[in-house]
Parts: structure tokens; C-alpha cells; sequence
């Protein structure tokens, strides 16, 4: 088992690009994506089924060492002001196989 942080990034579908951009440049070994997510938060309910990305979520989950870690979150933090959304990191133990 290795410690790492795991993030946790909820943004608008039409920026999902720019994340994932943001998390292959910090040097993320890989990452989950998943599209239409539903919630509410401070912008407001998204159902995650609209016609356009406008009311869409996407969640993307990774598990990096810790620099990584922090070099996402700084590069990210400009999106969600930007944008909206959340993002979480917490402790985790990855089980290399």
C-alpha cells in the first residue's frame, strides 16, 4: 500500500477539457472521469441529463502523491472561481498491483 491524496473534482461538463488538461500536466499517472453527474451546491440543482454541457457535471477522481497532489489543486482553484464547483483531498492508501 502507498499513502497518496485522492481528489475529488466536480466542474461544469464544458470544462471538464481544461481539467483534464490541468491534471495530465501536474503529472497525474491517471484519472476517472465520470460524465452527468447530478447534485445541488451553490449554483443552484443540476440534473445532470440537459441538451447542452451548461447543466452538466462531470467528477473526476485520481489518487496522486501529494506534490501532484497540490500542483492540481493550485492549477484548479482558478477554474472552480471561475466556473463553480468542488474539489476534495483526502488521505488515501493505494493498493499497487
Amino acid at each position: 500500500m502507498i499513502a497518496v491524496k485522492r481528489l475529488e473534482i466536480v466542474i461544469d461538463a464544458a470544462h471538464t477539457p481544461e481539467l483534464v488538461r490541468v491534471v495530465k500536466q501536474a503529472g497525474a499517472p491517471g484519472y476517472t472521469l465520470l460524465r452527468d453527474v447530478q447534485g445541488s451546491g451553490d449554483r443552484g440543482e443540476r440534473s445532470g441529463d440537459g441538451l447542452s454541457n451548461v447543466y452538466r457535471n462531470c467528477y473526476l477522481v485520481t489518487a496522486v502523491p501529494e506534490d501532484i497532489a497540490m500542483a492540481i489543486t493550485e492549477a484548479t482553484r482558478p477554474l472552480l472561481e471561475r466556473y463553480g464547483g468542488v474539489c476534495l483531498m483526502t488521505d488515501a492508501m493505494l493498493l499497487k498491483h
